[in-house]
């Protein structure tokens, strides 16, 4: 195993989340140029934060297949859960937007006005069917970085992106998107959604091989949903820490704005660091080999350039180019961007390190010692919301420092827990 070989692997991957992360940017734009920018801005901020915290639980749905597929049987199993869990969470967006749930939700909890609630409960309705397709859509992935074809997840992405600008400049002048610009984002959103699930179908079909079972033993239904259970508290903290945030800033004076200015500053911000979520796939992908000390120190490397381009865009005046002229947000609203954004240059160290503790984690099928982590998260961003809300900070400035205390604590805790274990973070253990 070279470093050439893991920058192939991570090379289609890393393109992708950057393109991913740019197109939030055309999606953001497209919403600024609209009636009632801020009213969409927010309104979407919410909804997606929503429907995201849903899709986000079968975001390692990938892991299933990269990890626990080895035949024809173990494949079925895993698509079997994904449906059934894909289902399901799909229902519960379907409660948010038709019962009364939805707007306890949003107009009691969240504190916002009703005229903003009403367009939160359309984008949900329309937003229904987002979970099932983005989990099914993850397991198709996990069997094509199996076989370490991970340029197909990459064209997928890249041709849902583009499908996903070109909506947006298609639909902006369209006269029943301008009396209700809610729908801009969302019709963006399953242009990309739908693009993506067909070319990673397609490339399944095409290229995925599996072995019949013959004597290996059985993939059981109770081994996975024990397997991801960990994996799917993990990502609805991550997915959730950001409507949880929301109940905090949209309850503030400047909530309205504060939760505009951090649908921006979460797609910026994202950009640079996003990628390095990708870099646990490597020490399973990569098992074969048994060199983890070289995954880690390409992982490590990953972290450092991904600090110093996060800091040659926030800590210079491109930020302030980016947000205005290429976002189209007003030069009020970039200003209140502008600290969120600087704080921002402390997650590519903090997510580098989570993602390779996450790859041990994942390679030793021991997700059940990285669980504690997530309680830790959402704990910590409480106390420092709790503690910040009495102080003249903005909004967008308390959410985000909260954000990254809760990545380091969270970070510190899965480190912990893995060591403990008794399995030591090295190559000889592995």
């Amino acid at each position: 195993m070279t470093y050439a070989q893991l920058t192939r692997f991570m090379l289609p991957l890393v393109l992708t989340a950057l393109v991913q992360e740019l197109s939030g940017q055309f999606l953001n734009g497209g919403m600024a140029r609209m009636p009632r920018a801020t009213e969409t801005l927010a309104a979407f901020g919410l909804a997606f934060g929503i429907a995201s915290l849903l899709s986000g639980i079968l975001t390692q749905a990938r892991q299933l297949s990269l990890v626990l597929v080895e035949h024809e049987q173990g494949y079925r199993t895993v698509f079997r859960f994904g449906i059934i869990a894909g289902i399901a969470l799909s229902g519960v967006l379907a409660l948010c937007a038709l019962t009364p749930l939805g707007e306890w939700l949003i107009g009691d909890l969240h504190g916002v006005d009703p005229a903003l609630t009403d367009v939160v409960l359309l984008a949900f309705l329309w937003l229904i069917p987002y979970p099932f397709l983005r989990g099914l859509t993850r397991i198709y992935i996990g069997t094509l970085l199996r076989i370490r074809r991970s340029e197909i997840p990459a064209y997928g992405t890249t041709a849902g992106i583009s499908l996903s600008i070109l909506a947006v400049f298609t639909l902006l002048p369209v006269d029943f998107v301008q009396r209700d610009p809610i729908l801009l984002p969302v019709f963006a959103t399953y242009a990309g959604v739908l693009t993506e699930l067909a070319v990673v179908i397609w490339g399944h079909s095409r290229h995925v091989r599996l072995p019949p079972q013959h004597d290996a033993p059985p993939l059981e239904m109770a081994y996975v949903v024990r397997f991801f259970w960990p994996l799917a508290l993990i990502m609805a903290v991550q997915s959730g820490t950001r409507p949880l945030i929301n109940i905090f800033v949209a309850r503030a004076v400047d909530g309205t704005e504060a939760l505009a200015v951090l649908t921006i500053v979460y797609a910026l911000g994202h950009i640079p660091y996003g990628w390095l979520n990708e870099v646990r796939n490597l020490p399973t992908a990569f098992r074969e080999a048994n060199n983890l000390a070289k995954v880690r120190r390409f992982i490590f490397g990953c972290g450092a350039f991904s600090f110093v381009w996060m800091a040659a865009i926030v800590w210079t005046p491109a930020a302030d180019y980016i947000l205005q002229n290429w976002v189209g947000i007003s030069p009020e609203l970039a200003m209140h961007c502008l600290i969120p954004l600087s704080i921002f240059c402390g997650f590519p160290i903090v997510v580098s390190l989570r993602s390779y503790i996450h790859g041990i984690g994942l390679l030793q099928h021991r997700t059940q010692a990285m669980a504690p982590s997530a309680p830790s998260r959402v704990a910590t961003v409480i106390l420092v919301l709790s503690a910040l809300s009495d102080t003249d900070l903005h909004g967008a400035t308390r959410a985000t420092i909260a954000l990254l205390s809760g990545h380091t604590v969270e970070t510190l805790v899965v480190w912990w827990s893995i060591r403990r274990g008794g399995k030591e973070i090295e190559v000889t253990e592995v």
